[in-house]
């Protein structure tokens, strides 16, 4: 089972990262705090204290075309940020 799909490359968490040394995740939705941590810790090879994890519901959107109305939905996720002891960082460019 994939732990972590992707990691968030926003401008907010990008500064997080750099200030708070907290970096964001989207991960599965069956894993807990601890799978996160250990799939962390062996990804990027660095110590992790804390995990905090947040469920987002799916989101219904609706577009106005010349073939009528088209109502859609997003797909749910959940998103995991994670603060890595002192000292540690994760560079996600390293690797383009």
């Amino acid at each position: 089972m994939e732990v972590i799909i992707k990691p968030i490359v926003t401008e907010k968490m990008t500064k997080a990262g750099d200030t708070l040394n907290k970096y964001g995740f989207i991960v599965n939705k069956e894993v807990n705090k601890l799978q996160i941590k250990k799939a962390v810790e062996e990804m990027y090879n660095v110590t992790v204290e804390t995990v905090n994890t947040m469920r987002y519901g799916g989101e219904v959107k609706t577009r106005y075309t010349k073939g009528g109305v088209v109502t859609g939905r997003t797909n749910a996720y959940k998103k995991a940020v994670v603060t890595l002891a002192e000292g540690n960082k994760i560079d996600f460019y390293s690797n383009i």
